[in-house]
């Protein structure tokens, strides 16, 4: 992470460990803009994201993935959720590595059943056996999580509020923002 791009803080883990929710509040508590990459894709594509792989699949939805990324992660002072399957392309990775700090909130498959249950809108849990089919997810990606990210959180059944003044405090993200600050 180069001292130029280090201006912004991303977001991984998997669908469910909280990234929407924990960049709001932490884009909020540091006096950045958050976003919310998925968000961010169904608003410029005029479509959910549910839609865009029923009609183009899943290599399309990468695709505009890593098209808007390539965008999103060139813009200082964010905190950017991005999609739980951001990680799996190797040029994200590097992207994401290089122009900020990354953030992986890690949760374990129980955590994001239980947080995704009644959640209908997600392509890859439409599924008999979600649970399953998100302790499989885990496993091909988790490797990919922790390579990419600079810092590794449990975002657990922790309030969110405590987790995210945990990490206002690291010194890690008090650089980010202290970078910031100076421009």
């Amino acid at each position: 992470m180069s001292d130029h791009a280090a201006r912004s803080i991303f977001l991984i883990g998997m669908m469910g460990s909280g990234k929407s929710t924990v960049a709001r509040l932490l884009a909020n508590g540091i006096g950045f803009e958050w976003i919310d990459a998925d968000r961010e894709l169904e608003q410029r594509s005029g479509t959910c994201v549910a839609n865009i792989f029923e009609l183009e699949g899943e290599s399309a939805f990468r695709q505009r993935e890593s098209q808007l990324l390539r965008e999103l992660t060139q813009r200082p002072g964010i905190v950017l959720a991005t999609g739980g399957g951001a990680i799996l392309d190797s040029g994200n990775r590097e992207l994401l590595r290089s122009r900020g700090l990354v953030i992986y909130l890690q949760a374990n498959a129980d955590e994001i059943a239980r947080r995704t249950r009644s959640d209908l809108t997600r392509p890859l849990l439409q599924v008999q056996d979600r649970r399953a089919r998100i302790a499989e997810l885990l496993e091909q990606r988790a490797a990919l999580y922790k390579q990419t990210a600079h810092l590794t959180v449990r975002s657990g059944a922790a309030n969110p509020r405590r987790l995210v003044a945990k990490l206002a405090a690291h010194p890690q993200v008090l650089a980010v923002v202290g970078a910031r600050s100076l421009n």
